[in-house]
């Protein structure tokens, strides 16, 4: 079995993750859900512990939370959105920049994560958009937002996206997301009963599937315009499944990089399991959780 290619931990950022709404339509608090046999809140942050060096539960005031592996604060005024939640949580965070979500989002896509704190290098903010709007909760904010956040508290803008336009903000746009996120299960909040049935049948139906991410270097990566792409593959999955899912996901590699029957690499191409080995043969087993690296057959040696 090829061992697990594991996300390097970020160690000048934090995870932010807001746990103080009223969870008025869900009926009961949206934290303490049972999720993968654990209150959901504990299984959000073991997720993202396993990328950042800290993680920061910002909470209301006389909220009741299970034992966690992070800093817990609490808001200083309830109820004051998710700017409010953004602003305390960054300011306890001492990492440079925090990736922040909410308690309520348990489908963790460690790959579309990693994207989007790769790009804050020249930004302030950024920011997925999925279905025609933001997704401030599923962010990056550097900690020298926190001034500007404070004076919106101070006038009653509770809406992340007024601070958009005034900083150095990176937009996300969907083609990017779907390459690592095809469904974006990464956006889907439980608010609801129903949206909290619904996330438990789509949790057991992952479960049973095999997941891989695909690295693209050289002239591979120059055509997808990407450099990632992460596949839900079938249960006893080969190299050939997972040349046959790329070339759907991004159908410009075929016939340059892929061949035409969807199943195999072009000879100028090979690829490699999590840095270790060289494969060629398309029917060779792959395991949830490989990383497939695919560049020239001249790098590859």
């Amino acid at each position: 079995m090829s061992p697990v290619i594991v996300e390097p931990v970020k160690r000048n950022a934090s995870a932010v993750i807001l746990a103080g709404g009223k969870s008025s339509r869900m009926g009961r608090p949206k934290a303490l859900l049972q999720f993968d046999n654990e209150p959901l809140i504990v299984h959000i942050v073991r997720a993202l512990k396993s990328m950042f060096a800290e993680a920061v539960v910002v909470a209301a005031p006389e909220q009741e939370l299970p034992p966690l592996p992070a800093l817990l604060v609490r808001d200083e005024v309830a109820y004051q959105g998710p700017v409010g939640g953004i602003y305390y949580g960054l300011k306890a965070a001492r990492g440079e920049f925090g990736f922040v979500t909410s308690c309520d989002v348990a489908f963790t896509n460690l790959s579309l994560i990693s994207y989007l704190t790769s790009q804050i290098a020249d930004y302030d903010v950024v920011v997925p958009y999925w279905q025609e709007r933001f997704q401030p909760l599923h962010a990056v904010y550097r900690r020298s937002v926190l001034p500007l956040l404070k004076e919106q508290l101070e006038r009653g803008e509770l809406r992340p996206i007024f601070l958009y336009d005034k900083v150095r903000t990176r937009k996300i746009g969907e083609d990017e997301i779907r390459r690592l996120d095809p469904e974006g299960l990464s956006f889907f909040n439980m608010n609801t009963p129903e949206d909290y049935e619904e996330a438990l049948k789509r949790w057991e139906r992952m479960r049973s599937s095999l997941t891989c991410t695909v690295e693209l270097f050289g002239a591979a990566r120059l055509l997808a315009k990407t450099r990632e792409v992460s596949l839900a593959l079938p249960q006893e999955a080969t190299l050939s499944h997972v040349f046959a899912a790329l070339a759907e996901r991004v159908p410009v590699l075929v016939g340059r990089v892929i061949n035409s029957d969807g199943g195999s690499l072009f000879s100028g191409y090979t690829c490699n399991i999590n840095g270790l080995d060289f494969v060629r043969s398309p029917s060779a087993r792959i395991c949830s959780g490989d990383k497939i690296f695919i560049l020239s057959a001249d790098a590859g040696g």
